[in-house]
């Protein structure tokens, strides 16, 4: 595939803002491309990476671009476009933004205690920042899902409900993907509303085509990103959803990251 005229990896990077709310530096840019708009991106430069001591192996960005490739070779589009490259910083992590409508149901929200809106799955009962009871509830929707499954496979530790966007196109994406592929079981997320279902064959069989390709190609460029013991233990991961296609229910004392959005 000829990238020389990609704007994402190649155009030159102007900082326009800065996510303030972010762990680590994440610059919102713009990048020039055919059209009478330029291309928004959101830009991590590795030099504004936090260190952590238990993802002490190369860098955030490149975990960043690794589940990407696992959500490319699964078919599934739930991770925008995300690449490695030179920016205004040095190099980092550039990935395409996503545009949300200004109005509309959140797939990930809270509600009051006994309020769950038709379509959505509970995931747990805790008290607001006012002593007030709520629920926390996802959507029930089969693009949720795949990220849910992708999650499990990518090890994702850190799915708050700010990582899932709803896009103006329709589909639905998650970004932040700093702090996954590790060896050890650190599943985190907000998504647990399909905690011991089993999984259709349609996302077994995408399963299936991405446990096959790691063998070769896909796994030679993981790991060029991850560690070697990172990508078999994401084949062993995918094999073992084969094996028993069900969604895991939380099995440690801190299963959902904190803060949740």
């Amino acid at each position: 595939m000829d990238v020389s005229n990609d704007p994402l990896r190649t155009a030159e990077l102007t900082v326009i803002g800065q996510v303030t709310t972010a762990s680590n530096v994440t610059l919102v840019c713009e990048a020039e491309q055919d059209g009478p708009h330029p291309l928004r991106v959101v830009y991590k430069p590795v030099r504004g990476e936090r260190p952590l001591w238990d993802f002490p192996d190369g860098t955030l960005a490149e975990r960043e671009v690794a589940s990407y490739a696992v959500s490319q070779a699964l078919g599934w589009g739930v991770i925008p476009e995300t690449v490695l490259r030179e920016g205004p910083y040095g190099p980092g992590m550039v990935q395409r933004w996503v545009d949300t409508p200004e109005e509309g149901p959140e797939l990930v929200d809270l509600v009051p205690v006994g309020e769950i809106p038709e379509g959505y799955r509970e995931v747990l009962r805790a008290l607001d920042p006012s002593g007030h009871p709520v629920s926390l509830v996802h959507a029930h929707d089969p693009r949720l899902l795949r990220m849910a499954v992708l999650d499990v496979l990518i090890n994702n530790a850190d799915r708050k409900g700010g990582h899932v966007l709803s896009g103006v196109d329709g589909r639905v994406y998650g970004v932040d993907h700093g702090i996954c592929l590790n060896t050890e079981p650190k599943l985190r997320t907000v998504l647990w509303g399909w905690a011991g279902e089993t999984l259709d064959d349609e996302l077994l069989t995408d399963i299936t085509v991405l446990v096959k390709a790691l063998p070769g190609e896909l796994g030679t460029r993981l790991s060029e990103l991850i560690t070697e013991a990172e990508v078999r233990a994401l084949e062993a991961r995918g094999q073992a959803l084969l094996e028993n296609p069900v969604m895991p229910l939380p099995s440690s004392q801190r299963p959902i990251p904190w803060p949740a959005f």
